[in-house]
């Protein structure tokens, strides 16, 4: 019996396919450096725009969401029409958002293109693994993941230093456009290049889309995300709460019509018997809970450093540099070395080092006040950084460890899309948890200094909070390292799901295993 490998596509025997490689890596790259790179650039887009501090949650979170809501049917839709022409057609499109990102002439179009920025993205990062997959020989899996993980960890971690020198050094008197315009060079050389040396593919029985549910679930994290952003400049008018309440009653349609798909067509957007599981179940919430904390984290962080110390962009991304590059090495050992000894242990040592981290930072910040140096918060940062990297690339493994094989694709993709949706919560919290503290200073409001700073140390009791939470939660994970999951049998439906996708939000997994550290680390900086 042919494998779904072998339907999809015969690996590539000469050297075009690393080329290939290199167009896709770069695609990689350029996603997680947008993620990353906003957050230093935000006091320049606010001077600039005259942005108000509603509009920067959204141009933060609006890239998050729409990357989060579109990640199933993105990777769906390369399954079906063609991988290498779905990632084409979206890096066009991430590249023509990323010209109309650095060309905004206001808040409201700078957050426009950031949501179509973030939808294409969607599209284009799935096709990346799903293409690598049919494209190399098993052999070659080894060498070609661990380049794969390499780019994830080096845009983690780069993303805020490069935004940062792109700020400063104002090329052009654009301030700080160049952080998108940057794009516009690099995706047109990956459309030439790519249309030339990537592959076409597509899956032998790609399940079919859910575009209601993609519906359901797109307006019911507005219908929460938008009054939570918008009801502190407002006021909290009653619209504000009924649309929040709103969005429970449109979370549930969304499980109803996920149940009815099952029955109807076993082609679900959201994988429902998963949720049975133990393990799975508290791991998504450890994952929800971990990935607002952090998101309300990365902005709040960034205010702090820029506005409320009214330090460089530079200065702000090299001292929060301490925090990513801390916790990226300490994720390459985690896994290897300590979850197989310790298990749980470690992700509950991780949010504790986190809570330590994290009181330790604010205490240094309530008592230095505006005078504080980056040598003075390096130690909490380090610690901060620890604690992150026990807990970012082991949470993914735990949360697997017990889900059968067949569905390891669907997990993964969830645990990497519920990470999406918490980032874009958090941002979202720090309406309430941070400017509603900037706002009692009084009026007019105030543009830095004090305020900030105690805006600051007060979110971070909501983060620690957020964490003491997640500590909770992770006893209902295994106790013991397990295999992430078992492999899938040799038959052609368990060999097509695994082929049918690998990077999609629900086909995922099974290639990613071995870049899952690196990859999973890839999140915004707290600068």
């Amino acid at each position: 019996m042919s494998s779904a490998r072998e339907t999809a596509a015969e690996p590539v025997a000469d050297a075009r396919r690393w080329m290939a490689l290199a167009v896709l890596l770069t695609a990689t790259l350029l996603d997680l450096l947008d993620a990353t790179i906003i957050n230093i650039a935000i006091p320049s887009i606010q001077r600039d725009l005259d942005a108000s501090y509603t509009s920067i949650q959204w141009i933060a979170a609006g890239y998050t969401l729409a990357f989060a809501v579109g990640l199933v049917t993105g990777g769906r839709l390369g399954d079906i029409f063609g991988r290498k022409k779905v990632f084409l057609l979206a890096m066009a499109g991430f590249t023509l958002a990323s010209a109309l990102s650095g060309l905004a002439t206001g808040p409201d179009m700078l957050i426009i293109s950031r949501v179509l920025q973030g939808g294409m993205a969607a599209m284009m990062v799935p096709q990346v693994l799903s293409i690598i997959h049919v494209t190399f020989a098993p052999q070659e899996s080894g060498k070609v993941f661990g380049m794969f993980g390499a780019v994830c960890g080096i845009g983690a971690v780069s993303g805020p230093v490069i935004g940062a020198l792109l700020t400063e050094w104002n090329l052009f008197g654009l301030e700080w456009r160049p952080i998108f315009l940057v794009n516009l060079p690099i995706g047109i050389a990956g459309l030439i290049l790519g249309h030339r040396f990537v592959r076409e593919s597509k899956a032998p029985s790609a399940p079919r889309l859910d575009l209601a549910g993609v519906t359901l679930v797109t307006l019911a994290l507005f219908m929460l995300l938008f009054p939570l952003t918008r009801g502190r400049d407002l006021g909290w008018p009653t619209w504000c709460l009924a649309s929040m309440a709103g969005s429970i009653v449109l979370f549930v349609l969304f499980v109803l019509h996920q149940r009815t798909k099952v029955r109807k067509d076993a082609s679900p957007l959201l994988e429902l018997s998963l949720f049975r599981i133990r393990s799975f179940a508290a791991g998504i919430v450890v994952q929800l809970t971990f990935g607002t904390s952090f998101g309300l984290f990365s902005l709040t962080g960034a205010l702090y450093m820029q506005v409320g110390l009214g330090w460089t962009p530079l200065r702000a991304a090299l001292t929060s540099l301490l925090f990513g590059a801390t916790m990226a090495g300490v994720a390459m050992v985690a896994v290897p070395k300590l979850v197989p000894r310790f298990g749980r242990k470690v992700l509950q040592a991780g949010a504790l080092l986190m809570i330590v981290g994290l009181g330790l930072y604010g205490w240094i910040a309530h008592q230095q006040g505006t005078e504080v140096t980056p040598a003075q918060i390096a130690v909490p940062l380090i610690v901060g950084g620890c604690g992150l990297g026990m807990i970012m690339a082991p949470l993914t493994s735990a949360v697997l460890s017990e889900v059968p094989g067949r569905h390891a694709g669907s997990a993964s993709g969830l645990i990497n899309t519920i990470n999406q949706v918490g980032l874009s919560l958090g941002l979202g919290l720090t309406s309430v948890a941070f400017f509603t503290v900037v706002d009692d200073a009084g009026k007019p409001a105030p543009t830095g200094g004090a305020p900030f700073i105690t805006a600051f140390t007060h979110s971070l009791w909501w983060v620690i909070g957020g964490m003491a939470l997640a500590f909770l939660l992770m006893f209902a994970l295994p106790k013991a390292a397990q295999a992430q999951f078992a492999p899938p049998a040799e038959d052609g439906a368990e060999d097509t799901a695994a082929a049918s996708g690998a990077a999609s939000a629900d086909d995922e997994p099974a290639l990613r295993s071995e870049a899952a550290p690196a990859a999973n680390a890839a999140t915004p900086s707290v600068g």
